[in-house]
């Protein structure tokens, strides 16, 4: 059974950093596209990010030149290292495999608990 556990959120100030965490398990990961996806309050989850197996990446425009998504394969982990954060980023941002085919669409209905991240002076 698939795990996908998040990890690496807070609070922060205008123009800080974060560095979120995804380890996985229960897939190979390594042949998996993965992506990041979040949801802001009261508002529907978004797709932010995605990583290909062959390590190729795409952002969603709110978010491209901020934030960089990668992965580890050796430790079955993805990441998002979100720098100039504003508050409209605050949101529970999780993560989850792409399905094949896509570079968007998530693979599995179960999510993680989610990290959140605030934005806020």
């Amino acid at each position: 059974q698939v795990q996908l556990v998040e990890s690496g959120g807070g609070l922060v100030q205008p123009g800080g950093s974060l560095r979120l965490s995804c380890a996985v398990s229960g897939i190979i990961f390594r042949i998996n596209g993965m992506g990041w996806y979040r949801q802001g309050p009261g508002k529907e989850r978004e797709w932010v990010a995605v990583v290909t197996s062959s390590g190729s990446t795409n952002y969603a425009d709110s978010v491209k030149g901020r934030f960089t998504i990668s992965r580890d394969n050796a430790k079955n982990t993805m990441y998002l290292q979100m720098n100039n954060l504003k508050p409209e980023d605050t949101a529970v941002y999780y993560c989850n495999a792409i399905r094949l085919g896509s570079l968007a669409v998530p693979m599995f209905n179960n999510w993680g608990q989610g990290t959140q991240v605030t934005v806020s002076s």
